[in-house]
């Protein structure tokens, strides 16, 4: 009879947990995408929380304390956003949607290239051609609408699970470093504890860095856009800020994207959209040769050409959710590369970092 040694059997073994782990993962993938979107949060309210518990009048070196202290302030900031700009954001939302069935009619008709040429002087014959460029792309643009359609319907028929991320994030700031603390309890030979603080602690800075980060970048473009989009004349400018400021959680192609909005919508509604173009590619230079490295830095230590594919490859198994979360999920992998290989060539290595979780 056939017979699995040792070695063998906890390969076997290895490999089978890992497998219904990651089903697990994938069936339940909506609710692990809150879990970590609430984890983002708490990295993104730990320094406070850390800053108050530390310096607070009241309630000093009480945790507790420290995070509904933070949590009032949130409130308190997200109110006052809500009451300067929620009023023109939602008229400006609700004057897209009802502006937006007839731009596609006018872009589709001819009405808008026709309106174009007159702008700017060119003749019929340049008119048809734009005209005749415009129908060929029909299919291609009215699958772009309905796809991006898709993933606005796909957004508002889960955002009412978003009011789960701060309750959970609460959880995850008091007792974060608990349970961290029993995850490491629970390996058992001491050179596999060594081997999994130190990936826990570099996993653990690579997300705190990246959250604040990637959240600093997506409210420098969510000011540039605004600015831009107002001065240049462009129409519901403080929706189309917001939107080009939340794509820009996603590396590489997220400024494609935004551009991809707001330049047809500027075309359509005759804003400068040319000048626009232009600012949009001076911005994608300042953000990726000025503020990203400065702000980021090598916080991720991924080449370009794995970012695309990780986007590819985010987006096709797990949709948006998959296009946001690809790229730390890669950069988690390569830690864990990085250190098994380490701890393989370096059997003698003994330094054991203290890990010191955020959340």
């Amino acid at each position: 009879m056939f017979a699995l040694d040792d070695r063998t059997g906890n390969v076997v073994t290895t490999v089978a947990v890992f497998a219904a782990a990651a089903s697990i993962l994938y069936l339940a993938r909506g609710a692990f995408f809150i879990l970590l979107l609430s984890l983002f949060f708490a990295y993104l309210l730990e320094p406070a929380v850390g800053l108050l518990q530390q310096h607070s009048l009241v309630g000093r070196g009480s945790r507790t304390w420290a995070i509904a202290q933070v949590y009032l302030i949130a409130t308190a900031l997200v109110g006052i956003f809500a009451y300067v700009l929620g009023p023109h954001l939602v008229a400006q939302i609700k004057s897209l949607n009802v502006a937006l069935p007839q731009m596609l009619d006018d872009l589709f008709s001819g009405r808008a290239a026709a309106a174009f040429g007159e702008r700017h002087g060119l003749s019929p014959a340049q008119q048809v051609g734009i005209r005749n460029w415009l129908a060929s792309h029909r299919d291609m643009v009215a699958h772009g609408v309905e796809r991006g359609a898709l993933s606005a319907g796909y957004v508002a028929a889960r955002a009412i699970w978003l009011f789960a991320i701060p309750i959970l994030a609460i959880f995850l700031l008091h007792q974060g470093r608990q349970m961290a603390d029993a995850a490491l309890q629970s390996v058992g030979p001491a050179g596999e504890r060594t081997l999994l603080v130190r990936i826990l602690r570099r996993v653990d800075t690579m997300l705190a860095k990246y959250t604040r980060a990637q959240l600093a970048l997506a409210g420098l473009s969510f000011v540039f856009y605004t600015i831009s989009l107002q001065l240049l004349g462009f129409p519901y400018a403080i929706a189309l800020g917001l939107l080009g400021g939340a794509l820009e959680f996603l590396p590489m192609v997220g400024w494609i994207a935004s551009a991809a909005v707001m330049l047809p919508i500027g075309f359509l509604a005759h804003a400068h959209w040319i000048w626009m173009a232009g600012l949009v590619v001076v911005w994608r230079f300042l953000q990726g040769y000025v503020f990203s490295p400065r702000i980021m830095g090598d916080t991720l230590g991924l080449q370009p050409l794995i970012v695309i594919v990780a986007l590819m490859v985010g987006g096709q198994v797990g949709g948006i959710a998959g296009l946001y979360l690809s790229i730390p999920a890669v950069a988690v992998l390569r830690i864990v590369w990085v250190e098994y290989f380490s701890a393989r060539n370096s059997p003698g290595r003994s330094d054991q970092p203290v890990m010191q979780a955020q959340v």
